[in-house]
Formats: structure tokens, sequence, C-alpha cells
């Protein structure tokens, strides 16, 4: 009898290690954050939705990302009628997306025929956080990001596909539509082509279907939403972009080239030797050739990227290799741990994965305490709110002056103080390099936007009283957050901080 029928392991023991996975996960992420990072997006363009009025100068950065997307709007949703507060509805988001992600890695790998030790091995592998090669993902966030939950889902909806349950697949697909379009449009193609070559009965349907969702496509680019995206991207509008790499894969060089090799040589590797060895499970080389899909998407893009056209940087192609990358995991998971045993009796078997597993969940514990102690010592587990000092104490005195104040920070406060004003304060700012120059990619009108006040201010340290106002009589600005004593009209100051007043 195989081992797993003959002993399953309790509910409680699974439920044990979805808890450590969550916790490892978190340790390996530098703890979880509210506020942080992509949320300097996501935090506005809800509040976009309900505070219409809010960010009357800065709306044109949020709304140009925003426009087709249904999750903030959701979000929204849920706090104006569920009462759901903000730090909550995310911290929620973060950790359903952990405990789905646990429940889809192991579902599968399981499905797959890998040993109980085997599958505690992958998702203690699934612990380590690591960026995907070049594509400037990274495999778990230490904050809610929709991303990472549409990713859990559209993991479940493979896993779906494999149980021959295609409802619930397709329906798992268009919920991870609604979290992340982007990341829903890839485990779309491959629960897609894993469906057609599955299940025959079905087929005819489901090529239909594609169809139909291929004319829609043409449409939306050729004529549609996605219309006034099919252009190239000029010098000016590159320029901003400078230093995002990952956006451009034809510009990669031989060691990122190397990594999507391998990302598409092991999953590929690892089929043919479990056929060889006769140990292949049903739906699996459907599930493969779905990720081959992916690949081939890939490579028949890239012209379009070499090309510079915006549709296609914006789609980043190149994340496919993150699904890539999961597969490859459960695969080398398998290799290590399961591959090759036919000794009869499963004391060898359990042996062998088992010392994986525990060198895997040795190793995530101490990489995490690694990064949660020693990279970043002093910083809370787990922070559910905005991090309290005297940032965000001058962020609290901005937040109650008149919603159209216009603020002039450091370009680069979001990283130093661990909120952006957008998020912390909830008033339009002058630039936050990071997050603005991202989200250029989504808009030429925000790249000038972005490139213009680059020009205009190249040295905040350096300000005057001067150079001060004469930014304010330019763009508008009504108030200077700085940790400088300055001539200039003092609205509010902490320990830290001073606040000066602009304009008249």
């Amino acid at each position: 009898m195989h081992e797993d029928a003959a002993r399953p392991w309790p509910r409680l023991v699974w439920g044990l290690a979805a808890l450590v996975f969550v916790v490892a996960a978190t340790l390996n992420s530098a703890g979880y954050r509210f506020g942080a990072s992509d949320q300097a997006f996501y935090l506005p363009a809800i509040q976009r939705h309900l505070e219409p009025e809010s960010f009357p100068r800065d709306r044109i950065l949020i709304d140009d990302q925003d426009r087709l997307n249904v999750f903030p709007r959701v979000a929204a949703a849920l706090v104006r009628t569920a009462h759901v507060s903000q730090p909550a509805l995310f911290l929620g988001l973060y950790l359903l997306a952990l405990l789905l992600l646990f429940w889809g890695a192991r579902a599968l790998a399981e499905h797959l025929g890998l040993s109980r030790w085997a599958q505690v091995a992958v998702v203690a592998a699934l612990a380590l956080k690591h960026r995907v090669g070049m594509t400037g993902v990274n495999t778990l966030e230490g904050y809610g990001h929709p991303r990472v939950l549409a990713f859990a889902i559209g993991l479940a909806a493979v896993v779906s596909v494999l149980r021959a349950r295609p409802v619930a697949a397709l329906a798992l697909v268009a919920a991870a539509f609604v979290v992340h379009p982007t990341t829903a449009l890839w485990f779309g193609v491959w629960v897609g082509v894993a469906l057609i070559a599955a299940d025959a009965r079905l087929r005819p349907w489901l090529l239909a279907a594609g169809g139909g969702t291929a004319a829609v496509a043409i449409w939306a680019i050729g004529w549609g939403p996605l219309s006034p995206q099919l252009v190239r991207m000029d010098d000016a509008w590159l320029a901003v972009l400078e230093g995002k790499e990952y956006l451009f894969a034809t510009g990669w060089g031989a060691d990122g080239w190397a990594v999507a090799a391998l990302y598409a040589a092991v999953p590929a590797a690892g089929f043919a030797l479990r056929r060889r060895l006769g140990v292949t499970r049903p739906r699996e080389g459907a599930m493969v050739l779905g990720l081959s899909a992916l690949v081939a998407i890939f490579v028949l893009t890239l012209p379009c990227v070499a090309a510079r056209i915006a549709l296609a940087i914006q789609f980043q192609v190149s994340r496919v290799f993150w699904m890539l990358d999961l597969a490859a995991t459960i695969y080398a998971v398998w290799a290590l741990a399961d591959a090759g045993r036919r000794m009869p009796g499963e004391a060898t078997r359990n042996r062998r994965a088992a010392a994986v597993a525990c060198a895997l969940i040795g190793l995530a514990a101490a990489r995490g305490a690694w990064v949660m102690w020693v990279e970043h010592p002093g910083r809370p587990v787990v922070q559910a709110g905005l991090p309290q000092g005297d940032w965000q104490d001058a962020m609290n005195w901005l937040r109650h002056q008149p919603e159209a104040t216009h603020v002039l920070a450091d370009p680069s406060h979001a990283w130093r103080h661990a909120a952006s004003v957008r998020v912390a304060a909830g008033r339009d700012v002058y630039l936050e390099e990071m997050k603005d120059a991202a989200m250029a990619m989504y808009s030429r009108r925000v790249a000038m936007r972005v490139a213009e006040r680059r020009i205009a201010m190249t040295d905040f340290d350096g300000l005057t009283p001067a150079s001060a106002r004469a930014l304010a009589d330019r763009f508008g600005l009504d108030v200077l957050v700085t940790e400088r004593v300055l001539d200039l009209p003092l609205a509010y100051r902490n320990a830290r901080f001073s606040i000066y007043r602009l304009s008249p």
C-alpha cells in the first residue's frame, strides 16, 4: 500500500505546518509591514474611490495605473460597506495569500505523487523569498500585495485542472483577474492550455471560448481600452525607466538568460524523468504543456519588447517565469526527495525525504532569522499599521490640512521613512521617486511629469528658501517637509521634522 494512503497525517499536523509556513515566510520577508512598497499605489487608489475629490494633483498618476484594475474598487467597497479598516484588510489579504499558497503548493505536490515529507519540503522551499530571475517580481512580499494573492488563487486553479474540475479552475482564474489582472492572465494561459490538452470532451467548447477570448483581446488591443498603449516608447519615456532592466528582456545579460533557460529546463527535465520512470500522474503532461505555452508567449513577444512597444512592456511577460519557478521547485524537491526510490518498504524513502524536508526547514528558519534580526535589526515582526514616529507625526499634521495641500518632501522619503506622503498623510506630493517612476511605465504623460520634476529639483538637501519658493510658484506647492532649519514660515515642528509654508 502507498505510504500516504496507509497512514495519512492528521489535519492538525498540516494546520501546524501551515502556521509554521506563515511564520517562516514572514521572517524571510523581513516581517510584515503595512503601507510599504507597492501599497504606495494601492492605498491612494483605494482612497480615490472612497474620496473622489482626493489627490487633485496626483490623480493622473494614480488613475492612469488604476483604470483597468478591479481590486481597489472592491477594497474600497469593503471599507465603505463592511467598515473594515485598511490595515485589517491588507493583513487579511496577506494571511489569506500565504495560507492559500501553502494549500495550493501542497495539493499540487500531493497530486504529483510526492511523499508527505517531500510535500513539507516543497512548502519549506517556498518560504525562502527570492527574486524570480530578472523579472523584478519576488515570490513573497512582506506586505499585503494583491499580486501574491492572485498567484495563490491561480495555483489553486492549476490544482483544480489536475483534479479534473474545469469549472472550478476557470472560476478561480476569473477570481484572480479581479485581484491582479496581469498575474491572472498568465494563469489563464496555463490553465486554458492544460484544460484543452487534458479534457477531450470539453475541448471543442474550450477552443471556442479561447477563440472568443482572443477576439475580445484583439479588439481591446486594436481598438478598445488598450489601444492607446500600442505605441513605441520614445527616448524621453524610456529615460524615466532607466535602471528597470527587468522590463526589457532583450537587454538581459548572459546570466539572466541562463536563469531563464534553467527555469524552462527543470520542469521539462523533471517531467521527462518521471515519464521514463513511469511515475507521472494524470494530467501532469497537460500541466507541463501549459507551462510550455507560457514560455512560447514570452519568446513570441520578445520582438515587441525589442521594438519598445508600450503594451508588451507593461504586460511584463517575463513574469511567466514565476509560474515556472514554482514548478521547478516542486520537480527539484521530487528529484532530491523521492526520485529513483524503488526499494521495498517505507523507511528508506521516508528517511531521504525527511532529511531533505528538515534541511529546507532549517534553511528557511536560519535565513528568516538572519533577514529579520541581522539585516533588519529592531524591525517588528508584524507592523499592522503605519509606523509611529516623528515622520508619522508630521504626516498626521498634514492629514488635517486642506485636502488640496501640495507637499514638497525628499523624493526618497518613502523608503527612508517607511511610508510615502500619499499613504501616511493622504496628500499630494511633488515626487515620490521610486513609485512615481514605476507608475510611469503605464503612461507617457506620467513619465514626462516625473522627468520634469526630476530636472526641476536635482538636490533636495541643497534647497534654499529662494529655490524652494521658486519650485512652489512653478508647481503649486504649499508646504515643505524637511529635517533642515530654513528661513521660511514655520507651520509645524517636532523633534526631527519641520514643516514650512511655501504659499501665502
